[in-house]
This record gives structure tokens, C-alpha cells and sequence, in this order.
């Protein structure tokens, strides 16, 4: 399980030539480290006289900030948790037109699974977004730059993602449903890029 290593060892399975974690367990992360980056803002807030009118909505975001690192890294371990059968089903056998049958239909069903980890780690960035934006001006201004580091954390988790639904969308037979996911996931670049390259510029002015 991801949270159970220490960097050290995380980075040394990333680096062989194990299976996972892979690209979409590191954009978990990314996003995990994000979340927490946001965390760390809101607890050098709370308790400063200077921010006493904002320490109620600091608490909130701690409290729901501290969920979305743990939800990012819990995804991290489904992503490799659905790659497994995925990856079996690769070497089923397709000599026959029953057994060519039996590995569609159990490709099918794990390509859509191995699609929709990644999906939600996309939906997970949009309101990590929503409260780094408001950690921009409301927390405090001694920790502004973790907030542009964090969405820049955020923006990568998003943007890895997305390679892990299209890789997996790309070989589904289910068209109709492959378009569907990659619409969506299109839709979540486009505006998700959008406002983390805002909060960013906004963080950058504040600091030049």
C-alpha cells in the first residue's frame, strides 16, 4: 500500500520494472502531496490573531483537505489494484473464437475499470482547486508560495491522469463508451488547466 512505504522505497518500485505503481499511481500522489501542501497552509493559519476571521473556514479546509490526500492516495492503490487483472487478461488465450469471446468480453470489462480510477483522480482535483484558490487569499501570506507549489502539484495529478484514461479508452471496443469517458475527461483538462494556471499567476503576482 502506497501510505505503508517510505519515500525512499516508493520511489525504488516507481523506478524498476515492476508494473505499479506507474504513471497513474504517481498522479495520485502528486495530487495526495498537493492536499497536504494545502493542509500545511491552513495549520500555519489557525490560531494567528492576524487571521481570526478566517480561522472557521481554515478549519474546514483542513479538515476536508485532509480527506481529498487520503482519498488521492487510497485511489493511488486502486489504480494498481485494477491494473493486476488487466494485465492478466492481456495473456489469455484467443486461439478460438470462444476463447477470442471470453477475452473481449474480460478485456472490455477491465479497460473500463483500469479508466475509471484515473477518472476520479481527475474529479478529486476540482475542488482541491476550488480551496487552494481560496488559501491564495485567505490563509496566510508567509505560506502563499506552498499554495502555488501545491497547485502545481494538483495541476500534474490532472494532467498524468488523463494519460491513464486515454491509454486504456484507446483499446476498448465499446466505442460509444470510450468517447464518453475521454469527452468527459477532455472537459476536466480544459477547465481544470484553466483554473490552476489562474490560482497560479495569481500566487506568481503576489510573490514578484
Amino acid at each position: 500500500m502506497t501510505a505503508e512505504h517510505t519515500i525512499q522505497e516508493y520511489l525504488d518500485v516507481l523506478s524498476s520494472k515492476a508494473p505499479v505503481p506507474g504513471g497513474g499511481g504517481a498522479s495520485a500522489l502528486a495530487g495526495a502531496l498537493g492536499g497536504a501542501l494545502g493542509m500545511m497552509v491552513a495549520n500555519l493559519t489557525i490560531g494567528k490573531k492576524k487571521y481570526a476571521d478566517v480561522e472557521e473556514d481554515m478549519k474546514q479546509y483542513l479538515e476536508e483537505l485532509q480527506g481529498i490526500r487520503d482519498d488521492f492516495i487510497r485511489l493511488a492503490d486502486e489504480d494498481a489494484i485494477v491494473f493486476a487483472p488487466l494485465s492478466a487478461a492481456y495473456s489469455l488465450p484467443s486461439a478460438t473464437e470462444e476463447e477470442k469471446a471470453y477475452k473481449d468480453e474480460v478485456m472490455e470489462k477491465n479497460l473500463l475499470a483500469a479508466s475509471l480510477v484515473p477518472i476520479r483522480i481527475m474529479e478529486k482535483t476540482g475542488r482541491t482547486l476550488e480551496i487552494l484558490e481560496a488559501l491564495v487569499s485567505k490563509g496566510s501570506r508567509l505560506a502563499v508560495s506552498d499554495v502555488g507549489v501545491a497547485v502545481a502539484f494538483v495541476r500534474a495529478a490532472l494532467l498524468g491522469a488523463v494519460m491513464n484514461v486515454y491509454i486504456n479508452t484507446k483499446s476498448m471496443k465499446n466505442r460509444e463508451k470510450a468517447e464518453e469517458l475521454n469527452q468527459y475527461a477532455e472537459r476536466m483538462i480544459a477547465e481544470g488547466s484553466a483554473h490552476a494556471d489562474a490560482i497560479y499567476e495569481q500566487v506568481l503576482a503576489s510573490l514578484r
